[in-house]
């Protein structure tokens, strides 16, 4: 049964934050650990993220069983996507602080540093001529090499772009109720996201051992794997929560009328997509 008018669904009581809290630490701090070579990174890194996802996985089960009872009603839709902008707000004061490093480092840093202020520069490091990218003062003899935006990084625009395409259809024909329509783009834009993540990882595997650009190698190899790693696991959490969308329209959930749960993943993907672009330009091309 559906929400009287004017009544607003008021949620139980739930434990999974006190699940999901532990977890992510747990996740972090193992994380941290293993960075600086501690032995027990990896068992703690999957520790907590055994214990969040299945935060997640129960998590998710909850709210989409009171969405498909009947409970929510407009004034909770009107919340959600309140919430959701809120959160990709969020997301996007996270992305600008690493982009606020990047140009703090490229506008900022290297100039003074190579004497554009000789007045202060000969107190730090003298002499040293710097452009980006580098790696720094000090490693100047560092043998490495940057990752172009061709090939592997322009290939994987591509991809991001043809997969916001997907998913536009689908919002399209889920809106007509086209149920067909809408598992076709949506399995498209899993498939495409899941391809960005494994030819990230071969960029990956290619810079650090062919390269030599690891995250060790000064502000460079640590901005670089910071923004697109970041970005990366934005685009296997979003990939995975349109799989779980996917599920649900195999379900029968949803209808042209109310599928925000659809909608907000899709505004979750398009977020990550303008990201990436931002990512490539300021990253791998200029």
């Amino acid at each position: 049964m559906s929400q009287a008018e004017g009544s607003y669904y008021v949620p139980h009581e739930s434990r999974w934050p006190v699940y999901g809290v532990p977890g992510m630490v747990l996740l972090a701090a193992g994380f941290a650990v293993y960075l600086n070579g501690g032995d027990w990174g990896v068992p703690t890194m999957v520790l907590g993220a055994v214990i969040t996802l299945m935060m997640v996985v129960m998590w998710f089960r909850d709210v989409i069983n009171e969405s498909v009872s009947g409970k929510y009603n407009h004034q909770v839709d009107v919340s959600f996507r309140q919430g959701m902008a809120w959160f990709i707000f969020s997301e996007v004061m996270f992305f600008g602080a690493f982009f606020g490093a990047l140009f703090y480092a490229r506008v900022f840093i290297v100039p003074w540093l190579s004497g554009a202020d000789p007045a202060t520069s000969q107190y730090l490091w003298d002499s040293v001529l710097l452009s980006w990218p580098t790696a720094g003062p000090g490693m100047q003899d560092l043998q490495y090499e940057a990752m172009g935006p061709w090939m592997l990084p322009a290939l994987n625009t591509l991809i991001l772009l043809t997969s916001g395409v997907t998913l536009t259809w689908a919002h399209h024909a889920i809106k007509e109720n086209h149920r067909s329509k809408v598992v076709l783009g949506l399995l498209a834009t899993v498939l495409l996201g899941a391809t960005f993540s494994f030819i990230q990882g071969y960029e990956y595997i290619h810079a650090w051992h062919d390269l030599n650009l690891q995250l060790s190698t000064g502000i460079y190899g640590s901005l670089f794997y910071m923004l697109t790693g970041f970005h990366g696991l934005h685009v296997i959490i979003g990939a995975l929560t349109l799989l779980v969308i996917l599920l649900r329209v195999l379900r029968g959930h949803f209808t042209p009328d109310d599928h925000f749960g659809f909608e907000a993943a899709a505004w979750y993907w398009h977020f990550v997509d303008v990201v990436w672009l931002g990512l490539f330009v300021f990253v791998y091309l200029i």
